[in-house]
């Protein structure tokens, strides 16, 4: 990647194949046209998501063009200068003008149009394309938010196309530019300012999601209700974080393996180095955190369990000591109603009715009741219903 390049002669009026390619309702003119004697700067494009573009030469800034058109010119003028091209969501236009200046691989320009790629490292050539997935941690709602950062690494630029908020790439250039020695080195080493940025961006979301684990735990024990939804919820996020580091670790691994091939300065291989190993850290937190929440969810899990198993308990000794009262209620209500009843049938008062005028009758219903009731009571306290 340290060898120059000699830029495609893409405007001489023809569209190139690829760029047709992206475009299927083009169709190429029955006869190319003559080649006009200079060539033609690059179409002017809307620059609305052009978020900076800047020229430099020995690590110093020359120049900040007003559009990706003025760029390229000045990049063209300069042989020695490097270009930083920043866009922020761009549009197809401007996708598809870089791509036709700096010879971008189609299948990068259409991942970059897309978005929503998984972190990966792709060598076209002498270009560079790199895939991030940037992370920051948001206080008020307690959650990370995710971005996605494409970079194209060629011999004389570095074009980011950034999707989402994260990460500030405003911060990496000025520290670039405070560090010519660092800037002198090339794009290669921009590369490494961008991997370092998004890579130091991780630390304060381990450093949050690690809080938020602590106040997970306090709630599991607390017996929280809804604890298993912010559990569910910081699950899914460091299953996305999973994603977003595990893959990094490759792509630097990958960088590494190519440092004697492509000749890679020896400052900034140490520099590399240290990038990868933060990455390894942060992605085996990652995992720690990832396995700890499975198994917070499984003692939360358990706790719950054992809380529906008390209430369960409670319920069932409780419905034990109602049946039981239930018992002596109707076994003592069966006791009354058999003088009731008695005492009900001889206050008929008919005339005619036997035992209405017997000497003994009046005893014999006292008798009866008293009989009837002492049975009863004997075959209830026997059943231990009293």
């Amino acid at each position: 990647m340290s060898e120059r390049r000699a830029r495609p002669a893409a405007r001489n009026g023809r569209m190139p194949v690829w760029r047709r390619a992206l475009n299927p309702a083009t169709t190429p003119p029955a006869s190319p046209p003559a080649p006009p004697p200079d060539p033609a700067p690059a179409e002017p494009v809307e620059t609305g998501s052009v978020v900076q573009a800047a020229l430099y030469r020995d690590g110093v800034r020359i120049s900040a063009p007003a559009s990706l058109a003025d760029t390229f010119r000045e990049l063209r003028d300069d042989p020695d200068g490097m270009a930083w091209i920043g866009l922020a969501r761009p549009t197809e236009s401007e996708l598809l003008s870089l791509a036709a200046e700096f010879d971008l691989h189609p299948l990068a320009v259409e991942d970059a149009l897309e978005a929503h790629q998984r972190p990966k490292l792709e060598r076209y050539g002498d270009t560079l394309f790199v895939v991030l997935r940037a992370a920051r941690y948001l206080d008020a709602p307690e959650e990370v938010d995710f971005g996605e950062l494409h970079v194209f690494v060629g011999p004389d630029f570095v074009i980011t196309v950034r999707h989402g908020a994260a990460p500030d790439l405003s911060a990496v250039r000025r520290r670039m530019e405070e560090s010519p020695e660092l800037l002198k080195l090339g794009p290669e080493a921009v590369l490494y300012a961008i991997l370092d940025a998004v890579v130091d961006g991780y630390a304060p979301v381990v450093t949050g999601v690690q809080n938020d684990i602590d106040e997970i735990e306090t709630e599991v024990f607390r017996g929280d209700p809804e604890v298993s939804r912010r559990i569910y919820e910081l699950s899914r996020e460091m299953v996305e974080f999973q994603r977003a580091t595990r893959p990094l670790v490759g792509m630097l691994h990958g960088l590494m393996a190519g440092f004697t091939k492509y000749g890679t300065d020896e400052e900034l291989q140490r520099y590399l180095r240290d990038v990868a190993d933060h990455v390894t850290h942060t992605s085996e937190r990652v995992d720690g955190f990832r396995q700890a929440l499975t198994d917070i969810l499984t003692v939360n899990a358990t706790l719950v369990t054992q809380q529906q198993n008390a209430e369960m308990r409670a319920l069932a000794e409780a419905g034990f000591e109602q049946n039981e009262e239930i018992k002596k209620i109707s076994s003592w209500a069966a006791i009354l109603f058999a003088p009731t009843l008695v005492g009900t049938i001889y206050g008929m008062n008919f005339t005619h009715m036997p035992e209405l005028h017997w000497v003994f009758g009046y005893p014999f219903a006292i008798v009866l009741m008293g009989v009837v009731c002492t049975g009863l009571y004997l075959i209830f306290k026997r059943r231990d219903w009293l």
